[in-house]
């Protein structure tokens, strides 16, 4: 637009901007499209992604955000365009809600489920794999909750949102101690489990053992194992 063209307060370039009203179904294209991208990205990346928000929320707050952005910046750019993308997201979300109250199915694919991540003191890898949760992140997580070994937890649970629930064990069992190896002095004041010894991937138990199994744990098939510790 060259400057003798602009007008203040014009009415049409205020709303629209120097496009044709035909612009308006392709900012609902690609207003559609982004936000179907933004969530297959944040659905493959992982639950954390999603912490205190859903995926959809998430995803609705940066469209949002993009679709604003560009008009309030612009002064080519006119309101009608974002406030399409708005609209379209607004409806979007109210018709996921209510489909994920009508489908239990719907409400699995579009905001996930809760997920165990540890049992029994054992590692869950398969599900870590699924939601891109790596072991030390879990570790550090159970620290948090003042846990120090595996033995501890009956079940930490991965709710659909990224958060975790953590229901304890009673009494505690003896298991993996989750401690970095190198805070050796810490780890020498757990108290030892005689005869237990747990695998170092996933936490699996073999109990009374005279020596370190050399054999692969049975549950991930590493071959990696230390003593057991206990919280007794």
């Amino acid at each position: 637009m060259k400057p003798e063209d602009f007008h203040l307060f014009d009415p049409l370039r205020f709303f629209l901007g120097d496009v044709p009203w035909s612009f308006l179904l392709e900012t609902l294209l690609r207003g559609a499209f982004l936000y179907g991208l933004l969530l297959l990205a944040m659905r493959l990346m992982g639950k954390r992604m999603g912490a205190q928000l859903s995926r959809n929320e998430m995803a609705a707050l940066v469209s949002l955000a993009a679709a604003i952005g560009v008009p309030i910046q612009a002064p080519d750019r006119g309101l009608v365009p974002p406030l399409c993308i708005t609209l379209l997201i607004v409806l979007g979300q109210r018709y996921i809600a209510a489909q994920t109250l009508r489908s239990k199915k719907f409400e699995e694919v579009s905001q996930d489920d809760i997920a165990i991540m540890v049992e029994d003191g054992c590692l869950n890898l398969d599900k870590m794999r699924e939601v891109v949760l790596p072991q030390e992140r879990l570790f550090a997580q159970l620290r948090s909750s003042s846990i120090d070994q595996l033995g501890e937890v009956k079940r930490l649970y991965m709710e659909a949102n990224g958060d975790f629930t953590l229901l304890r064990q009673e009494p505690p069992q003896p298991g993996l101690t989750l401690i970095p190896d190198w805070d050796e002095e810490y780890i020498q004041q757990q108290k030892k489990a005689p005869g237990t010894f747990a695998c170092l991937r996933c936490g699996h138990l073999e109990r009374n053992q005279s020596a370190e199994p050399n054999h692969a744990c049975p549950r991930c098939q590493q071959n990696r194992w230390t003593t057991a510790v206990t919280s007794a």
